[in-house]
């Protein structure tokens, strides 16, 4: 294995770690305003993602970062590209960011109502477009010659992208409703369970939908077995939310966001964009890489540090583990 393809997979983990674990914050925070009827119970459903949403995002900095370092011209052509996007994704985690340490500033209902909007909106803006973009890397978007990107932000909504992203939304919504299961009790988590239960046949649906459309217009075909094993976890996940088994439900629902990411990036390689215009225009891990130098000093860092970030993270997730109630507020 040369250094580029083992920075492509180390991205595409980098990326997977990120959708998975920023993915139930998303969910929570998307579902804050269904299932929070009172301000007691929106502060328990914050203070469930609170030591941990903003250690998820350093996933995807993490992953911008080195596909900027490992591949200059991927990070130029997709962040270019998709410039509009990500302006409107960055507002919208900005706000999102600004209302976890805001809400608590005031008693006043409105303004608490105002900042719980704003982590709604700063978690489904994200969500969704997360999977509109993973939609484009696999479909495919115009780029010239020289590779720039030559659409416009329209160009990177088609039905199959946003039919892609909402099936993400979905599945990022059951995922943080089966995890407040796990870290809230009583009360909310019967509903939070229900709502789980109520998000699981439109995700199956979503999910076969989203498989359909991905072999037709996508070189989806070449992950071979992997989206199966998804579809296979999802529907367990079900049988285990009606079981109350919440651990291996919030496993399934794991599984299938682990297996969609894995999909588009096993499809991908060895391409990092697909060009629509001419396929030899393709970005691939060699024409868009630095160089062999750069991604040698690069690796030794990540062997040394990502090790770390991962005790790190873990020993967060072990010191928090317990289930949140109005009581401990």
């Amino acid at each position: 294995m040369d250094l580029n393809t083992l920075w492509f997979i180390l991205i595409g983990m980098l990326f997977t770690g990120f959708f998975l674990l920023e993915g139930f914050d998303y969910g929570v925070g998307i579902l804050l305003p269904f299932l929070g009827k009172e301000d007691e119970d929106r502060r328990v459903i914050l203070n469930s993602i609170g030591p941990f949403w903003d250690g998820n995002e350093v996933w995807m900095i993490a992953a911008g970062g080195a596909m900027f370092a490992a591949f200059p011209h991927w990070y130029a052509t997709m962040f270019s590209g998709f410039y509009l996007a990500l302006v409107l994704m960055l507002l919208a985690l900005i706000l999102r960011g600004v209302a976890f340490e805001f809400r608590s500033k005031d008693q006043h209902p409105g303004w608490r109502n105002f900042w719980d909007a704003m982590i709604f909106f700063g978690s489904l803006v994200p969500a969704l477009l997360w999977g509109i973009a993973l939609a484009n890397l696999i479909q495919g978007v115009p780029i010239d010659a020289r590779k720039n990107f030559v659409g416009g932000f329209f160009t990177l909504l088609t039905p199959y992208t946003l039919l892609f992203g909402v099936y993400m939304l979905v599945l990022v919504m059951l995922h943080g409703a089966i995890f407040l299961c796990l870290k809230t009790e009583s009360t909310m988590a019967d509903q939070a369970r229900a709502a789980a239960r109520r998000l699981w046949l439109p995700a199956v649906a979503l999910l076969i939908a989203a498989l359909a459309a991905s072999y037709q217009v996508t070189d989806a075909y070449k992950a071979s077995i992997i989206p199966l094993i998804g579809s296979i976890a999802l529907l367990g996940s079900g049988w285990n939310i009606k079981d109350k088994r919440d651990g291996w439900a919030f496993c399934m629902t794991a599984i299938t966001i682990v297996t969609t990411v894995a999909t588009v990036f096993l499809a991908l390689f060895p391409r990092v964009m697909v060009s629509t215009l001419n396929p030899a225009w393709s970005l691939t891990i060699y024409n868009a890489s630095s160089t062999s130098y750069t991604l040698t000093i690069m690796t030794i860092v990540a062997l040394i540090f990502v090790p770390i970030i991962l005790l790190y993270q873990g020993w967060t997730y072990w010191v928090f583990r317990k289930r949140v109630t109005r009581q401990a507020m």
